[in-house]
């Protein structure tokens, strides 16, 4: 009797999914529409069983099609894992390596070192997804996910790239017009301009700085509520806004940095700190041990040393 399953589909099945249609999955592969979808029919025949619903747009899995998947990239994991044992530091990086990050951080910092990568690691190949908040981990979207804090999904591994920070800052125009708050409380008296990103839009959080080898009470942190006619999705968008002398932006340093120092915004209520932004890498728990992706962290984890920026005072 004819085997239904072929090892060899394991990869296209994965790669179609990833791509999210057949004409995307046949850009990637470098070949049509049609034979993208002559080889799924050719699967599912060969099966006896629908894996897949199309759509004019999109497809979607159906249940078989969700347990074929997981059980082909398991295997295919396995197969990483298998040619990294025998090989080892000897097996040269290659394939697909999927990167989600953030808006600002991806195009200011992720797109530049991942030219230097593949120029460095020719085998491999990047597709960079940029998003304003990190997709789900059930949603495979992503073999390396670079982010704003330690992922809250235990089955992720977080590898901390660089430590940063959040600070408040307003152009010298917007200061002279208003004033400088003194305390987190007179942000009431401000127009501050709002980025909705993440679950805490709406209230910023301020406790005072923490002086040497004492520790600051979690009584002491203050919850302020803003108000502002300015919000966006786009920390970019929102810089600008606060270089325009619209309103005070609270945003991480690495964003502000060349601005404070050049004195287009000032750096306010020094007197308290805000939630860290520090930077992760955040994979898998599956993928930790391919060649890829270990390379791709080392990489980041050497290039971030050198281009996330100091503290601004």
């Amino acid at each position: 009797m004819p085997k239904a399953i072929h090892p060899s589909d394991f990869s296209f099945f994965s790669t179609l999914v990833s791509c999210g249609s057949l004409a995307a999955a046949a850009r990637e592969m470098g070949v049509t529409t049609a034979a993208v979808s002559k080889h799924l029919a050719v699967m599912e025949a060969r099966l006896g069983l629908m894996l897949v619903n199309r759509t004019t747009r999109r497809m979607s899995l159906t249940p078989e099609g969700e347990a074929y998947l997981e059980g082909a990239r398991r295997i295919l994991i396995q197969v990483d894992d298998l040619e990294d044992f025998l090989w080892g530091a000897k097996q040269t990086p290659k394939g697909l390596l999927r990167v989600n990050a953030t808006l600002g951080l991806g195009r200011s910092y992720v797109a530049p070192l991942i030219h230097t990568f593949v120029q460095q690691f020719t085998d491999v190949d990047v597709q960079l997804q940029l998003s304003v908040t990190p997709p789900p981990l059930s949603d495979d979207l992503y073999d390396v996910c670079i982010r704003f804090g330690p992922p809250p999904d235990t089955r992720a591994v977080a590898k901390l790239l660089a430590k940063n920070r959040r600070i408040l800052c307003a152009s010298p125009e917007y200061l002279r017009r208003h004033g400088e708050p003194k305390t987190p409380e007179d942000l009431a008296k401000h127009n501050c301009i709002g980025i909705r990103q993440g679950d805490e839009y709406g209230v910023w959080r301020f406790t005072p700085c923490r002086a040497k080898g004492k520790s600051t009470a979690k009584a002491q942190e203050r919850n302020i509520r803003i108000r502002g006619n300015l919000t966006t999705n786009d920390g970019g968008v929102a810089v600008n806004w606060a270089l325009s002398g619209n309103g005070i932006l609270l945003r991480a340093e690495w964003d502000v940095r060349e601005y404070v120092e050049k004195g287009n915004l000032i750096h306010v209520l020094k007197g308290f700190d805000t939630p860290d932004a520090d930077i992760y890498a955040v994979y898998p728990q599956q993928h930790r041990s391919t060649t890829r992706v270990k390379a791709f962290i080392d990489f980041l984890t050497a290039s971030f040393d050198k281009t996330v920026v100091p503290k601004v005072e």
